[in-house]
This record gives C-alpha cells, structure tokens and sequence, in this order.
C-alpha cells in the first residue's frame, strides 16, 4: 500500500508520465476501463478516476462508465488522429463485414476510418460495384480491375476527403443497391447511431434509405461517446460488426431489432 501511496501522492514527473501512458493506452484502444488501467499501471482505481477525471478536464479523454474514451463532445477528432485509434479492432471488423457481401453485390460505403478498413478487405472480391462518397476508399479500390467503382458527386470536405452536401444526396438517390456499409462516431446505449457533422448524417441517411440490408461497422470505444447529431436507431441496421459488445441495453437493442451481431473479439 506504501507504493501506492507515494505514487498516488507524488506530483510531477511520476503522475505526468502516468498520465501520458495512460492517453497511449486510449489512443491504442479507443477506450480505457479503470480497473485495467490500475492493474497495468500498478496504482489503485481511485488514482486512475482522478487521472481520468483531469485527462477529461483537459479535453484529452471523455469519461464513460468505468472508464473513458478517446474523445466525445460536438467536436470529432482529426481524421488522421481517428486512423490510429483502435486500428487492430478495425482490421478485424473489416474483415468480418467484407466477408458479409457476396462477389457480385452492389453497394454504398460511407465516409469512416472502419469503413476505409473494411474496403482493404475486398481485395479477393469480384464484380462488386461499389458507390462511395469517401474518396480514400476510391483510391483504396481503383487498382482491382473487376470492380465498377462510383464516386459520388458534389462537394469535397477536404479534411477527410468525403463527399457531402445536397449534390451529394442527389446522387446516391440514382441507386439501389444491395448493401450499406456504414461508420459512426457514437454509439448510445439506446441503439441510436450518432455523429458530429449535420452534412455528413444526411447523407449517411441517404445512404441507409437506398439499400436493402445495412451492415454497421464500429468498435467499441464508439459504444457511450456521445455526438450531437442522430442518424438513425437499431431499426434501420441489418448487420452490426464490432469488435466485442459489453453494453447489456445495447445488446437488448440489437436483439429487439433483430440486427445480426457479430463480434470479432468475443472473448477479449
């Protein structure tokens, strides 16, 4: 307890470099719980909270039950940064929901780093047609020769190179295909997909109402962020590939709607 307690005390470097491998650890996982945080750093869960709780203060973490996520608020973080966070449960999902659509599907695939992730993975496909309003999946896809990429048309928000805006719905309202592969900033417990940027959501809505099935990607650190802009509940998805799901009312939400789970990770 002594060691504890001199660490919980300390001041400066020790509690400075505790907190700096604690953003590391978030920003490697998405989200971070309290009682791993005191196991793997060697300190009570009383000194994670507080860590936790001026890493908050400080706009570097948000707090969730039991622990806290890379980022939540009205503001997203920069889309560069978003690549790294969680990227080994991103390469998991995209593997399982690439494996969801058939050679010869058609599909919209919309603006996310998890959805990025998922068309790295359609490398042995065939014949899809694949619509994309994110210009970093086009580029993704253009050397596989037997697909039929679209691009979707209108205005470039050139901080994540998507494709939002009236135009842009307008366009993907010229299609029906077969299966959406849609990404999100945060997941409410209740079931409802959120995100920051009103642009963004209607064109995802757009997305959504032109597909016959909805695969939603996400990873856990998703799960309790919040985001100012609804896009849709549970109702609306068909497939949800995440890496694990411990949200109980999540979980009820997803059986309530009868949306496939599907868990990459289900013994983390």
């Amino acid at each position: 307890m002594s060691a504890h307690t001199s660490i919980e005390d300390g001041q400066g470097d020790i509690v400075t470099r505790r907190r700096t491998r604690i953003l590391e650890i978030a920003r490697g996982a998405g989200r971070v719980e309290v009682d791993d945080l005191a196991t793997r750093l060697d300190v009570t869960p009383q000194t994670i909270r507080k860590d936790l709780n001026v890493l908050a203060e400080q706009a570097l973490l948000s707090r969730v039950h039991g622990g806290a996520v890379v980022t939540s608020g009205v503001i997203n973080l920069e889309y560069e940064a978003r690549r790294s966070v969680a990227s080994d449960a991103k390469a998991r999902i995209g593997a399982a929901a690439a494996a969801l659509v058939p050679d010869g599907a058609s599909l919209f695939v919309n603006i996310g780093t998890t959805t990025e992730a998922v068309a790295a993975n359609f490398g042995n496909h065939r014949n899809l047609m694949v619509i994309s309003n994110n210009l970093n999946v086009i580029d993704t896809l253009s050397a596989h020769r037997s697909m039929e990429l679209v691009c979707v048309g209108g205005k470039v928000r050139t901080a994540d190179r998507a494709v939002v805006g009236a135009l842009a719905m307008r366009f993907i309202e010229s299609f029906r295909v077969d299966y959406a592969l849609i990404g999100i900033s945060a997941l409410d417990p209740d079931g409802s997909l959120l995100d920051f940027a009103i642009d963004e959501v209607e064109v995802s809505q757009t997305i959504i109402r032109n597909a016959r099935k909805v695969i939603l990607v996400a990873d856990s650190s998703k799960v309790g962020r919040s985001a100012p802009v609804r896009v849709c509940g549970m109702e609306a998805i068909d497939y949800f590939v995440c890496d694990t799901l411990a949200e109980a009312d999540l979980r009820q939400a997803c059986a309530a709607h009868n949306v496939t789970l599907i868990e990459t990770l289900a013994n983390p």
